[in-house]
């Protein structure tokens, strides 16, 4: 169960640091006016890590034949043309 705090306007006026702060722990925040219920604080959630097993590109390195290494490849690739 999420954690839930109650908070009227006024206190938020008075604490918004604070109460941001809570926010940012994980707890909702409902903000009232005058005893009715105003709005909702909530934690901004960050999207999922996606999971490299299943990517395709994954470990195509492996492969390669070179016996560079990635550094050293892209430093290559980054020198351009000798003409």
């Amino acid at each position: 169960m999420e954690a839930v705090m109650e908070i009227s306007a006024k206190e938020l006026r008075g604490k918004p640091a604070r109460i941001i702060e809570q926010a940012a722990r994980g707890i909702e925040v409902i903000i009232t006016l005058r005893g009715k219920k105003l709005a909702k604080l909530i934690p901004y959630k960050t999207d999922p890590v996606q999971n490299t097993d299943e990517d395709e590109i994954f470990g195509m390195w492996e492969n390669n034949t070179e016996k560079l290494s990635v550094n050293e490849h892209v430093r290559n690739l980054r020198k351009g043309r000798n003409f």
